[in-house]
């Protein structure tokens, strides 16, 4: 099963050419070109990784990344930059980014990178599954 990939960033021809070289791996890419676009997208579907640039107008990656983590705290965020800063990565961090990636991203390390966030992804789901059963279980009383 392919990734399902969110990728945000205001750079339009970036987004485009980024998205294509990911379809052409075998992801299936989504795309927004702001932090606010993204953000609704995220409320309505389910997506293994997003890659968000860091600097954006009106709403910039880590304000995002908030957004994000608040509507579902098991979200995989990796942010690219052509700005890394140590500050900016430990801010990341913080926040819940599973990666800082500087631009241009290698695509074969951001391919590794978002292979391991699906399989977090999925080790969260798993995890929140069973508690879900252990919780019906419990409360039948068998």
């Amino acid at each position: 099963m392919s990734e399902k990939i969110l990728l945000v960033d205001d750079e339009k021809e970036f987004l485009e050419a980024m998205s294509e070289r990911m379809t052409n791996r075998g992801m299936d890419v989504t795309t927004a070109l702001s932090a606010k676009e993204a953000i609704e997208k995220v409320k309505h579907e389910n997506f293994d990784a997003i890659i968000v640039d860091l600097l954006m107008p009106e709403m910039d990656g880590l304000e995002a990344l908030e957004t994000f983590k608040k509507i579902n705290a098991d979200l995989q965020v990796i942010l690219l930059t052509g700005n890394a800063t140590v500050e900016k990565g430990i801010e990341a961090m913080k926040l819940g980014a599973m990666d800082l990636l500087e631009k241009p991203a290698d695509l074969n390390n951001l391919t590794e990178r978002i292979k391991k966030a699906k399989a977090r992804k999925m080790i969260l789901v798993e995890k929140h599954t069973e508690e879900k059963i252990k919780k019906i279980i419990s409360s039948k009383g068998w």
